[in-house]
């Protein structure tokens, strides 16, 4: 209720400085100033090469409506002064006072805004100002990108209509969401379809406006006098022209003691109040999911033997994979399953060719690990990469996972196997070499194998599907924590929203949780059963990603309902470890799953990430298709619910 109230302030700030902004345009003979948004704790970056000076300096970001002209502004937090330079950016340098026509805004060229379209235009003068500040027209704003450090650090870049590029904006208390609500009803902001960071601005004027409702064929008219109607009779303009209020509104122009804000949200079929408002329709903000199906575990798959033929084949390597997915392997299988999982030996192979497989790859690996071993301290010395590869996996080789037998104490054997498995797949894969977290990727295996040729071929097989989330560029893990913002925001606006609000909208506090697949998040023995759960490669690709939305929706009371800030947000998360139910998370994060592929209007972006439409040449390709693997798994939920009805479920996951 207090985010609606909040954002109710927003929106009748705004459109009380809209009215005034037209008022002001179509009678000439009113002037008024208005402050539209205002925030403190909005850091702008200088010119971070610049020992010499503040690279961050605090400060206000206000929407300022002067004499008719709604504009950006930023001051600094010493100067709290309410008349901004008219001027795009300005700093003094010297004496002088010009102009840095050269700026550097201090960012990373990944995050910046480049324009391609560069047009002269008359500057306006330069004031003698000793302070970073500028006022720049709405008019005059050509596109702004939104975008969170890896700490969740919230910065917006503005570029001019000149191709000018101000400094950066960091929001350190939030307030992104609320700015860019407030600029929407003085510009329009089209999303890139490209890059979902960039927003163009476009002005708010008559064709432009009209085209924008066209585009979301919200009005079932004309709409081309839409904002001459809109200045007759704001009200019933705006809602009676949309004809469908969302359900955010409503509640937030009701006042708070009205009767209907008593009446339960969970009995649709109470009468309306006298004081409803005629002829409205009212939608859900977002999607209307429907209900979250109840999901039950099966059995681990236990007869190994019914599933090969004669020779050795997997008969039905998909009915495998189902049974794996629904309840794990028993112990004593995994040695031999997972070296079908992880690759290393093919589904339709034979017993004999499994045999000269393993011999083979024996060859090759040690010919590998000769490569390293007959490596002197001399030569070494001249190496840098290796030498550096050898210490980070022999420091991490020591503090992995300690606690288990077969890692634990001194001059333990499984610790030299796990340090020559790593140092071997640094001549396997010299490019990417070793990177923290492997090693976590390498001891279940190794665990569960015991075998040092077979537990560096089915790492292989297992960095074939992560290897991109150590890579350098992160671009990966980026991609993921975004997939995963979409699927939260899709399940839980309302989480998303308070995250946000705290500087933790970007998820990075998952980020641990994807890189190496939640292996300090689950006990030893829950992460055996998760790993050969996530190989299977079923109901999707992404179902990690579901596994992290079951985890956060299952913390949302704690997190929603407590005053957590950024920092107390990550402790809460970070304490998570080994304190969660691996089998009510799976359990979760398939009733997600389920509860996403039957919305017919299921969003295009989460079915992407779903894996349940694939972009292609032809445009009239349905996006509604969906695998093989989803029907099956949609066909044997129903299934498992049946019969979970009539006899008691096995504890085991």
């Amino acid at each position: 209720m207090e985010q609606n109230v909040e954002d109710y302030k927003i929106w009748v700030s705004c459109w009380r400085g809209y009215l005034i902004h037209r008022l002001i345009i179509y009678n000439n003979d009113i002037t008024v100033h208005a402050m539209i948004f205002e925030k403190e704790g909005v850091y702008l970056h200088t010119n971070a090469k610049r020992s010499n000076q503040d690279t961050t300096i605090p400060g206000f970001i206000r929407i300022v409506a002067r004499a008719g002209v709604p504009a950006l502004e930023w001051s600094p937090l010493e100067d709290d002064g309410r008349n901004a330079p008219a001027v795009l950016y300005s700093r003094k340098d010297g004496e002088g006072g010009e102009e840095d026509t050269n700026f550097d805004p201090g960012y990373e060229p990944d995050w910046a805004v480049i324009s391609t379209v560069k047009k002269d235009r008359e500057h306006v003068p330069v004031k003698e100002s000793g302070q970073w500040a500028f006022s720049l027209p709405l008019s005059e704003l050509y596109s702004l990108r939104r975008a969170r450090f890896s700490l969740g650090r919230n910065f917006l870049v503005l570029t001019s209509r000149g191709g000018h590029p101000l400094p950066p904006l960091h929001f350190h208390r939030g307030g992104t969401r609320e700015l860019l609500r407030a600029l929407q009803h003085y510009i329009i902001l089209d999303q890139s379809p490209v890059d979902g960071r960039l927003f163009l601005a476009y002005p708010l004027d008559s064709g432009a406006l009209s085209q924008s409702f066209d585009k979301l064929h919200l009005l079932d008219d004309g709409g081309s006098d839409l904002v001459s109607r809109f200045i007759h009779d704001p009200y019933a303009t705006t809602f009676g022209g949309f004809s469908k209020v969302t359900n955010f509104f409503r509640a937030a122009l009701r006042p708070p003691d009205s009767p209907a804000h008593s009446r339960s949200a969970q009995d649709p079929s109470l009468p309306s109040q006298p004081d409803d408002e005629p002829g409205f329709e009212l939608i859900t903000c977002g999607v209307e999911l429907g209900p979250r199906p109840d999901v039950t575990r099966g059995r681990p798959l236990g007869n190994w033997e019914e599933f090969l033929d004669s020779e050795g084949r997997v008969k039905n390597p998909e009915k495998v994979k189902e049974l794996v997915f629904r309840g794990g392997i028993t112990p004593s299988l995994r040695k031999e399953v997972w070296k079908f999982l992880l690759g290393f030996y093919p589904w339709n192979s034979t017993t004999k060719e499994r045999e000269d497989i393993l011999r083979v790859k024996t060859d090759e690996y040690f010919r590998m690990k000769v490569q390293w071993k007959s490596v002197s301290e001399e030569q070494e010395m001249r190496n840098s990469l290796l030498r550096g590869y050898r210490n980070l996996i022999e420091r991490d080789v020591n503090r992995t996972d300690r606690h288990n037998t077969f890692f634990s104490g001194n001059d333990n054997p499984g610790l030299t196997l796990l340090h020559d498995v790593l140092m071997t797949y640094c001549m396997y894969n010299f490019d990417l070499g070793y990177v923290q977290g492997m090693s976590d990727l390498l001891s279940p295996i190794l665990f569960v194998t015991q075998n040092e040729v077979e537990s560096f071929w089915c790492l292989t097989g297992f960095m074939e599907l992560v290897h991109q989330n150590f890579e350098e560029s992160q671009e990966a893990m980026k991609q993921q924590l975004l997939q995963l913002s979409v699927l939260l925001k899709a399940l839980d606006p309302e989480l998303c929203d308070f995250l946000d609000s705290q500087d933790s909208g970007s998820l990075c506090f998952c980020f641990r949780w994807l890189l190496i697949w939640f292996k300090r998040e689950f006990s030893f023995e829950d992460i055996l059963i998760l790993w050969e759960v996530l190989w299977t490669r079923l109901p999707c690709d992404n179902f990690h990603l579901l596994i992290a939305c079951a985890i956060l929706q299952s913390q949302r009371g704690e997190l929603i309902g407590s005053d957590h800030d950024f920092n107390t947000i990550l402790k809460h998360i970070n304490e998570l470890t080994m304190k969660l139910d691996l089998l009510s998370m799976l359990r979760g994060a398939e009733a997600i799953y389920l509860q996403l592929v039957r919305c017919k209007d299921l969003p295009l972006k989460v079915q992407q990430v779903l894996g349940l439409y694939v972009p292609s040449s032809s445009d009239e390709e349905s996006p509604d298709s969906q695998s093989s693997e989803t029907q099956r798994l949609l066909a044997q939920s129903q299934a498992a619910a049946a019969a979970s009805s009539s006899a008691c479920g096995s504890s085991s996951p």
